[in-house]
């Protein structure tokens, strides 16, 4: 029997709809709606200085990788199982253009978050 690959792309996709299930609108309302409108101060709370200290805190850092990763897996799962329910039945290239760029933005993020120092 052929070992699969789908267990552990499933737990990445299960984790990230949890997370934008719990947080994403959230990140939505307060980036989108709250802060153009200057709804409850959080224009202040996202200012440049205080989103570069966010994601200078080892806690912020793990934050905003887990949303951007984690997002980006659901996505990418989410779009290569849609391809089948079009009727397009993905092969190989289609598996590494998903999984493919869903990999490639988890580690440049892991780069950029690390290089913007503690």
């Amino acid at each position: 029997m052929k070992r699969s690959t789908q267990p552990p792309l499933w737990l990445l996709f299960g984790a990230g709809g949890m997370l934008s299930a719990l947080i994403g609108w959230m990140l939505v309302f307060l980036t989108g709606v709250a802060a153009p409108l200057d709804l409850f101060g959080v224009r202040g709370m996202l200012s440049y200085e205080n989103v570069l200290a966010f994601a200078r805190n080892p806690i912020g850092k793990l934050f905003l990788f887990a949303v951007v990763a984690l997002f980006m897996w659901h996505a990418a799962h989410r779009i290569y199982h849609t391809l089948h329910d079009f009727g397009v039945h993905p092969g190989p290239v289609a598996w590494l253009s998903c999984y493919g760029v869903a990999l490639a933005v988890t580690v440049l993020s892991a780069f950029r978050l690390l290089a913007l120092g503690f």
